[in-house]
């Protein structure tokens, strides 16, 4: 859907270290997109809140990320409005963390309104704007339900180890999505990226730590920790593939567009979407023979937002175990719910058991991170991408 100074990305789990010490953190957005003089100091940006006045709340989220909005009797975001006399305007707006972060940017560093009273965005880039000042802190004394239920290693990320601003929605897996019934099946990032059948019928994602990361480890280079001569190696091994025709374009959520049309037969892919927005069947969603990455995705108020403590009821809504696994059972992603394994059986027997929803730890093992990055370097690596990206 998906960098830290000690820990996990959207897309990556550090590979072999205990889900306790595991921890997320910053990283960088745009290329060109500087924010020298856009930090908020503490105080400077403060909204009144109109919660009291106001049941309302609008809410911008990645496609395929909530159960169908106007599913009478069975939307859990209809159940939050009956519940709570609360209205959401939701609005899957979110195609990646970049182009968001471009058009939320002007507004938040003004100190303006962006139109949202929360979003939804990867660990990393929710790290960039908590340095950068621009959320609201919560107020954890309206969802008890997050401090009871939150899967213990999502609890204390190092770049908000309280978890004062953020609180996570789904988190997923970046793997390979073939259509079976359009080509053999795609088991690793060098088949995807060399079988000459797949030429031009292929796409990677715009996120550039999910396929750099995958480009690292192409090369035999450890995306947890690399320098900048490998890294820059894998954007030349990147940028051949482009040259010849391999990839057809990069994307961002609106990959299963194309895998719907069949424009393409394979593509890097997020774990969910393969389900919940292709319907699985003739849709393979596998992790690469290379690994995968594991990622978060965090709820945020960003400030001038007038409807924080409206917002705070929804956190705390989906962190209800049965409310959290009846969207877990729509969308199969990894739930950050406890207790929600025991309350899915309700609304699909079959997904009490899945690889996709409750991860064990062997399989946990073989996922990545991509490194933490300084401001400067994430700039200057995202530059590099976008030079490829844009042919």
């Amino acid at each position: 859907m998906r960098t830290s100074t000690t820990g996990v990305s959207r897309r990556g789990f550090l590979q072999g270290m205990s889900l306790s010490a595991l921890a997320v953190g910053s990283g960088a957005a745009l290329a060109g997109c500087g924010t020298s003089g856009a930090k908020i100091g503490a105080g400077g940006c403060d909204e009144a809140d109109q919660s009291v006045t106001e049941k309302q709340i609008s809410f911008s989220n990645w496609i395929g990320y909530v159960d169908p909005v106007k599913a009478k009797d069975t939307s859990t975001l209809e159940k939050f409005e009956q519940q709570t006399g609360i209205t959401v305007d939701y609005d899957a707006d979110i195609n990646d963390n970049e182009s968001f972060f471009a058009k939320v940017s002007p507004q938040l560093r003004s100190c303006k309104p962006t139109g949202r009273d929360v979003f939804v965005l990867t660990d990393w880039m929710a790290a960039r704007m908590i340095d950068l000042g621009w959320l609201q802190e919560l107020d954890h004394s309206n969802m008890p339900n997050v401090d009871a239920n939150l899967i213990d290693f999502l609890k204390s990320p190092a770049w908000d180890p309280e978890r004062k601003y953020s609180v996570p929605w789904q988190s997923g897996m970046t793997g390979i999505c073939y259509n079976a019934e359009l080509t053999d099946p795609v088991t690793s990032f060098k088949e995807l990226l060399t079988r000459p059948d797949l030429k031009g019928k292929i796409e990677l994602l715009t996120e550039m730590r999910d396929t750099m990361l995958f480009m690292l480890l192409m090369q035999d280079s450890n995306p947890e920790d690399f320098t900048d001569e490998e890294f820059a190696s894998a954007i030349d091994l990147l940028q051949g593939y482009v040259d010849n025709g391999q990839v057809r374009r990069f994307a961002g959520n609106d990959y299963v567009d194309d895998m719907k049309s069949g424009d393409i037969v394979a593509c890097e892919a997020w774990s969910g979407d393969v389900i919940n927005l292709l319907g699985g069947g003739k849709y393979k969603w596998i992790p690469p023979d290379e690994g995968f990455a594991l990622w978060t995705d965090n709820m945020l108020v960003p400030n001038k937002a007038e409807h924080k403590s409206n917002v705070e009821e929804l956190m705390n809504f989906y962190y209800d175990p049965v409310n959290a696994a009846k969207l877990a059972a729509w969308n199969y992603y990894f739930c950050p719910v406890q207790g929600a394994q025991e309350e899915i059986g309700q609304f699909d027997k079959s997904a009490v058991n899945s690889e996709f929803i409750f991860l064990d730890d062997k399989t946990l093992e073989t996922g990545y991170m991509f490194m933490a990055l300084p401001e400067e370097d994430a700039q200057d690596y995202q530059r590099q991408f976008n030079e490829v990206m844009g042919g």
